[in-house]
């Protein structure tokens, strides 16, 4: 493989993959769904939270962040693994979801970064309500 077709390993950190939640919840604040799809890469998948149906492509994220964002989320970690690879890395565990209405949604999520040669995305992004307590 040629130099031209190769990106070198960036050099990222937990800390910096954790913060790139935190740029996505911040993004949620601003209540535009349009910030918020600019996290993702133009092909990520979304399995989202409240939504059967898995977003495939930027108009679909944004349909989806459109009625989500009406609700006023604002996330916070409860637990998690970062995992780090050479231009990869993959953010997991679980989150509490906090809605304008004083509602929880207790959830637990994925979120795949790429580096694309100027900043971390999230390729891929799952997240599911827990399922009933069965333990």
């Amino acid at each position: 493989m040629s130099s031209a077709h190769h990106i070198a390993c960036i050099k990222t950190n937990p800390q910096e993959i954790a913060a790139l939640f935190d740029r996505w919840n911040n993004s949620l604040k601003t209540g535009n769904p349009i910030k918020v799809n600019e996290n993702y890469t133009d092909n990520a998948i979304l399995l989202a939270t409240i939504s059967n149906k898995p977003r495939v492509n930027s108009t679909e994220r944004i349909e989806y962040f459109k009625d989500f964002l009406s609700k006023h989320p604002y996330g916070k970690i409860d637990s998690r693994t970062i995992k780090i690879g050479c231009n990869k890395a993959i953010d997991t565990g679980l989150y509490t979801f906090t809605l304008k209405d004083g509602k929880k949604i207790h959830a637990r999520y994925t979120f795949t970064y790429r580096w694309d040669g100027h900043k971390w995305l999230t390729s891929s992004h799952h997240s599911s309500v827990l399922p009933e307590n069965t333990e």
